[in-house]
């Protein structure tokens, strides 16, 4: 995160307190990584995670019952084999949980939410969370938060989940700091709404919300959206990957000025906040735009060893986070789920 000062003082004060209020659950693993840290520590040092992550023997990193995936990562299969094939694959290769990316399987034929939550019991995976549009302003029937609040939050109940959000950017009014104050409006009225069911509402990033605001150049829009959403009503799912290369993309401002910022950062210093990660792995490429090119989880140089270990170490931390393997493009998407889960499980502890 940048040291500069914000240009509005009233933000930077609610971002300072609201912060403050992670301050003691991540100080143990904030310790971890040192106060020098810099965002190269977050990577390894060569391809493949070849340089000592921990496998072998000791604690294993991934907390027992918490590996996910994102059915997006599956959904050609969804659609031409079924949930319950691809469930079926699910439990072989030893997941725990599903992360929702609609509920249809397109050619493989319908399905109704009481029996898509039995399926996913019957297989012992523990629906986690969905992935909802925010909005659409051109169809008032669109199923959306913003359009069909009430709807989106039944079908979370029904399915029994814990956590229903949307991976939509918070761009519905623009990308200036007052556009991203009314979306933080937005999102608050969802975390009420969900909260009085029970649920958790939550935002999952890409790279452009940690872009700055147009009419305030030294202001980070992902800093907005932290301090103007209430935060027992609003989550964060950070997306690691996307996280990085947001990290990449800006670390300087448009005016040139150096922002550097860290991503396990936020997470250490509000750790209450970020109840699911998406675990998504690249290569470092600085010609390619995000400064990654994306590949199955244990292909890249991400080091999820240290992430998660400092996640961990936070107060509850093995209890409190959800792990979703993830990639948007996967070659082979079973392939991928199955290299995900046993490279993630094969990830031990440093001693």
């Amino acid at each position: 995160m940048s040291r500069k000062k914000s240009a509005d003082p009233e933000l930077a004060q609610k971002l300072s307190r609201r912060s403050m209020l992670g301050v003691a659950a991540g100080a143990t693993a904030a310790a971890v990584l040192g106060a020098a840290a810099t965002p190269a520590a977050a990577h390894g040092t060569g391809h493949g995670h070849q340089s000592g992550h921990g496998h072998g023997k000791g604690q294993p990193v991934l907390p027992p019952g918490r590996l996910g995936i994102q059915l997006y990562s599956l959904r050609d299969k969804v659609s031409t084999l079924g949930f319950a094939k691809v469930f079926d694959e699910l439990e072989r290769f030893g997941y725990d949980e599903i992360e929702f990316a609609g509920y249809t399987q397109g050619s493989a034929g319908e399905i109704t939410l009481p029996q898509l939550k039995r399926l996913a019991r019957d297989h012992g995976l523990k629906p986690i969370g969905s992935h909802v549009n925010y909005y659409d302003n051109n169809n008032p029937n669109a199923y959306s938060f913003a359009q069909n609040l009430e709807q989106v939050l039944d079908d979370a109940e029904t399915l029994g989940l814990d956590h229903v959000g949307t991976a939509s950017g918070p761009f519905r009014y623009g990308s200036t700091v007052d556009a991203w104050k009314r979306a933080a409006e937005d999102f608050n009225t969802y975390g009420a709404a969900a909260r009085r069911r029970g649920l958790k509402f939550y935002q999952h990033n890409h790279a452009e919300e940690f872009s700055f605001a147009t009419d305030q150049p030294n202001v980070r829009l992902y800093d907005v959206l932290l301090a103007e959403t209430d935060p027992d009503l609003v989550y964060l799912e950070m997306d690691i990957y996307w996280a990085y290369a947001g990290q990449f993309r800006f670390s300087k401002t448009v005016e040139g000025k150096l922002a550097p910022f860290d991503p396990l950062r936020y997470v250490l210093k509000q750790p209450h906040r970020y109840p699911l990660f998406h675990v998504k792995d690249g290569i470092e490429d600085i010609t390619a735009r995000d400064g990654y090119r994306m590949v199955d989880v244990g292909d890249g140089d991400i080091d999820y060893q240290r992430f998660i270990s400092a996640v961990n170490k936070t107060h509850g931390g093995r209890r409190n986070h959800h792990w979703q393997a993830e990639h948007d493009q996967p070659v082979d998407s079973l392939a991928f789920a199955r290299k995900s889960s046993a490279h993630l499980h094969s990830l031990r502890e440093r001693r």
